[in-house]
Formats: C-alpha cells, structure tokens, sequence
C-alpha cells in the first residue's frame, strides 16, 4: 500500500475458497483489511528461499556443474530421499520364523488357522530353523483345546476431507498421478470448467491448503444427500469435527471438497477429460464418506492352548466381520504398496466354536521370513514426510518434487524414488558445508519462525537476519573449502562416432542431451530419447519420445533409421481389445488403434492419460 501510495483505508482484500456465484457475492460483501503480518510472513519466505536459491546454486555450478540449484525445501526432500537409499544399502536382514496351525473344531467340519503367540508364557521368539524344529516335534503330540473366546464391535471412523497433500498422496497411490499432475487437474477444476450451465463452474474449493475444516453450508448439503441417498443410518448425530495434524496448518481455510456435494460425479462425467472426472470423483467420495457415519465391525479372538512334558503353548486366532458399511458404502482409502493388512485381519473363524471345546490340529505350518530394509520413497510417501516434519507449505510439494526430478537428482523406478549419483553427490556436498540448511528439525523451526510472523508475534526482518548471520558464515567457508567435484556422468553404452571415446548423458538448458565425454574437445551431440515403455509394433524395438526442429512432439522407434515407425500420438502399452493392435491417445478421453482405427474410452480400458498426451 505504501508502495503504490494507496491510503490504507482506501484498500480491502476479497477472501474466497471457491468460484462459485454465492462465494464470491459473500466475498465483495463482507471485504477484510490487509493483513499486513501474512503479508511480512510472505515476504520472510521469499527472502529466505532466494537467499538458500541465489547463493547456493551458484556455488554448486562452480563446484560441481552448470544447471544444477538448491534450495530450502528441495535440499531437504533430496537428504530425505538420500538416507533413506543409504539405510537400504547398509540394511543387513535378520532371519526369524513363524509358527501358524491349522485347527477343526471337534465335531465341526470347517477349520480355522491361530498363530502360536506364546510359549511358557513368553513371547515367541524363533531365530533359526533349529528352534522351530524343537518346538514342531512337540506340538505335533499336544492336545488343544480353546481356553478363551472374546466378542467384541470395533468401529472405524471415515478419514477427513482432503487436504493439498493429502490428496497428492491419495491420488498417487489410487490414481497413478504424480503431485504436478493432480495440481494441474486440481486447478482446472477449482477455476472452473464449463458442465452444461453455459459458463463455467467451480468444481472444487482452493486446492492448496492444510486445513481439515468445512463449512456448515457444505455440511448441511452433503448430510441432506447422504440421508437421501444412502438412509439416515448412515448419518451421525452431529456433522463430524477434524483437526488436521499438519504441523503449523492454517485452520482459518476450508479442506478440498466439492462446491456442491449435490453435483454428482456421473452428472458431469460428459463434460470432463478422464483425468479431470478421476480427481472430481476422488474429492467427491472423500468429501461425502468424510460426513457419514463410521462402519462397524464385529470382532472374536479364539485362544487355543495345550501343555506338554516341555512346554505351554497359546495360540490365537483373530477375526474381523463388517456389520454396518457406514462410510464405506462410498469411500475406501487406498494404501501404499508397503502397508499391510494386520495378519489377522483375514483369518475366517467357523461359528459354533466354544471355550473349551477340542480342537484337532491338521497341520503345522512354520515359514521363514527375514526382516526388510526400509521401502524408498514414493511421491505419496515423500509428501507425507515432509509434512509431518512440518517442512514446506501445500504450494511447494508438487514444484518440490518436480525440481529435484528435473535437476537430475533423483530418478523415478517403478514409482519409488532414487537418487542419482549427481544427486548423491550433491547431497553430500551441502550436508558437509551447510548442515543446517538440509536438517529437518532446522527447516521445521524456521516454518515455525514464519508462522510466527503470520500471526504477529515475530518481526520478520529480526527471523531473516537471524539466519543469514550463521548462513553467510558458512557461504564465505564453503567458498573458500568446498573442493571442486565434479559429477561422474552417466554412460550411454556406446561410442561416439565422431572420434570413438563414450557417448555420456548431460543436463542443459531445455533437459537431458547425449554428448561426447571428450566435450568440448568433441563437440558430437545428439538429442536424449526418452523410451516410453510401449514396444515398436514394426519391428519389436523401444519407442521413444522425439521432438521435431521446431519442437512439436512425437514418437517412433529408437531404431530409426532402420524402422521408420513414428505416430504424432503417444502409444500406450494397452493392447487393442479389438485387434491386438497398437493404441495411441487420440484425445482426453479416448484411444484409437492404428490397426482396426477402432475407438476405446480410455476409462473403459483403465488407462490414464500421460500428461504428455
């Protein structure tokens, strides 16, 4: 205000969630002042970030390589990906082993299995195939018998609304999209998108928040449908209540939701590209089960015991039925490959067992197991840790990630994430000169500082000043010894056949090139094919990503110019249902084959639009 000589009073800020008609009439009717301590907090983050960015990217370019950047958040997120690809690297797996039987009740036909749990009253511990033995020649003589049946009822509660990163983390696991996808499908759909009113339509409320809240209006909508729709059972006795567990969140905005609970997904599926509906559809479940009523499940857990000459043995078995759907008539989280079910979970006990009834034993089952090195990172699982560290803000995970992709850092592998020798190296660097810039705890503080400066309790030129008096220390002594380490660049696997020496991989202004190692000696280039994992239908051989002089994408064989295949439409490794042919994206919604030229909607055949489609 003071810049642009504007009398305060004279200035009002206009505060909406969603672009709706209602929203922004309640807005222009009940305008704020600026808030000038959000407005000093905003402006302490930008100047931290270009201090870390502007100060520390230089130095790596002179140190390490040209194109190559640090900063706040991304130097975090890569030390993260770093220690953890280090803990599997030095994971050294210990064996144990497992004891299961399976039982009949006498004089039932059905039988169940229970998990030996203790012996002589001690938790089971099996080392080695040895201990196992000693223990199955035992129980294979005992008799069994059930000491105890416990019944119980065991509720589980809807999860909340989404926020920014807990839809990223959602939409990966669910959807296969990574953060910068679901972001940019998010954005569409909260500017709105024309669903036959003859204009556009906010779909969605502000997609970048860490808030759990939701207004009574959207409450009360989304309870009237529910009731409607699915029965009043299915409607607790007062709308639920969330607390985000983010660190720092800003309570003050509302969680992603739909504008209209009542704007059904398969109302507007038409008038979406696939993608658009999969993310619209998502937020609408989440938000709806987010109201309902928990789903309730009976419980039973079954003690079989029996005494030997050597030992007492307890088994238990434990099982779960779902009496009332609750939430789960709508909505049911996906998990990460690495979470597992509890390993009674699925265990089916007959009826008609009671306590002290016989149990035949029909088998023994001991298996071998080792423990497992901790999983790398997904993009869903990433998001999660920083948050939960409290690092970074909703807008900065899905550029985060993006960054540390595009930098050469680190490298996707089946959606985990692994850092690159560059990225290593890098790492490593910044960890050794500038430690508390890539310290979790250190980065969660300074969130803490902003806040502080939001909420009107810190100056934000004090925060600011504060760091840079230890950080321009450091800068000076990493100047003077950070060696100059140059990245190992990754070899293609042939020669260059300009003067014979390798052919390496480089990172320059517009991405990933191939050149001669002997640069710039010899100056061979050539551009990076970047495969797609779709096989040429010619000649079996990989297709690759291209570009034409004027940049226009499109794909053909890396065997070029032995097999001239090439499509201006990305092929995806889908078969034709029709024909077996290729398919290639022909728009948003559909794919066609180049063989029969039939036409497929892509939600038919489970097929995500790449974002490069």
């Amino acid at each position: 205000m003071e810049s642009a000589e504007i009398e305060p009073e004279r200035v009002h800020r206009v505060v909406f969630h969603e672009i709706t008609e209602p929203a922004i009439k309640e807005a222009f009717a009940h305008t704020r002042s600026i808030n000038m301590d959000l407005v000093n907090a905003q402006q302490a983050r930008r100047v931290l970030d270009r201090l870390v960015g502007y100060k520390l990217s230089p130095l790596l370019w002179q140190k390490v390589r040209g194109r190559l950047s640090a900063g706040r958040v991304q130097s975090v997120a890569l030390r993260l990906i770093v220690d953890r690809e280090r803990e599997i690297e030095d994971f050294v797996p210990e064996e144990y082993w497992t004891i299961a039987a399976e039982f009949r009740p006498e004089p039932l036909d059905a039988t169940f299995i229970a998990r030996l749990v203790k012996v002589d009253d001690q938790d089971v511990s099996l080392p080695d195939q040895a201990s196992v033995q000693a223990l199955l020649d035992d129980m294979e003589k005992a008799e069994y018998r059930i000491a105890k049946i416990r019944r119980g009822e065991r509720k589980r509660k809807p999860l909340p609304p989404f926020t920014t990163s807990t839809l990223q983390q959602e939409a990966s696991r669910r959807l296969g999209f990574t953060a910068k996808r679901t972001m940019t499908l998010a954005q569409q759909l909260y500017e709105g998108l024309d669903v036959g009113n003859g204009g556009a339509t906010g779909l969605i409320t502000y997609m970048r928040t860490d808030s759990t809240n939701v207004s009574q209006l959207a409450q009360s909508e989304a309870r009237e449908l529910i009731e409607q729709t699915y029965g009043k059972e299915y409607l607790p006795p007062a709308p639920p209540q969330y607390k985000t567990k983010a660190a720092g969140a800003q309570e003050a905005h509302e969680a992603i939701r739909p504008t209209s609970a009542r704007r059904l997904p398969a109302d507007i599926k038409k008038y979406l590209t696939t993608d658009q509906f999969k993310l619209y559809q998502l937020i609408w479940k989440r938000f709806v089960a987010s109201q309902m009523e928990a789903a309730v499940y009976d419980t039973i857990s079954v003690d079989v015991t029996s005494k030997t000459n050597l030992h007492a043995y307890l088994l238990r078995a434990s099982g779960s039925t779902l009496r009332f759907s609750g939430f789960l008539v709508v909505y049911e989280a996906a998990r990460d490959e690495d979470q597992h079910l509890e390993e009674d979970d699925d265990v089916r006990i007959p009826a008609g067992l009671e306590e002290g009834q016989k149990q035949i034993l029909k088998r023994l089952i001991p298996e071998q197991h080792f423990t497992q090195p901790p999983p790398r990172y997904t993009e869903a699982s990433l998001v999660q840790t920083l948050e939960e560290y409290g690092i970074g803000r909703p807008s900065t995970y899905a550029p985060t990630l993006s960054t540390i992709l595009d930098r050469g850092y680190v490298e996707r592998d089946n959606k985990r994430l692994v850092p690159t020798e560059t990225g290593l190296l890098v790492n490593d660097l910044l960890v050794r000169h500038f430690p508390e810039i890539v310290e979790t705890s250190f980065t969660a503080q300074m969130e803490e500082g902003l806040d502080k400066v939001a909420n009107g309790v810190r100056e934000w030129p004090e925060l600011v000043g504060q760091f840079y008096e230890t950080f321009s220390k450091q800068l000076e002594k990493a100047q003077a010894e950070m060696p100059v380490t140059r990245a190992e660049l990754e070899k293609v696997g042939r020669p260059c056949p300009r003067c014979g020496n390798d052919l390496v991989i480089r990172i320059g202004r517009f991405g990933k090139f191939i050149s001669c190692s002997t640069f710039p000696a010899c100056r061979y280039t050539e551009p990076w094919l970047e495969k797609i994992g779709v096989k040429c239908p010619v000649d079996g051989g990989d297709l690759v990503q291209r570009k034409t002089r004027k940049g226009r994408t499109f794909y053909g064989c890396a065997n070029y110019p032995d097999c001239q295949f090439t499509s201006w439409k990305r092929p995806v490794d889908t078969p034709c249902p029709n024909c077996g042919g290729l398919l290639v994206i022909s728009n948003k919604r559909d794919a066609q084959c180049l063989q029969c030229e039939q036409v497929f909607l892509l939600d038919k055949l489970n097929i995500t639009a790449p974002e490069t489609a």
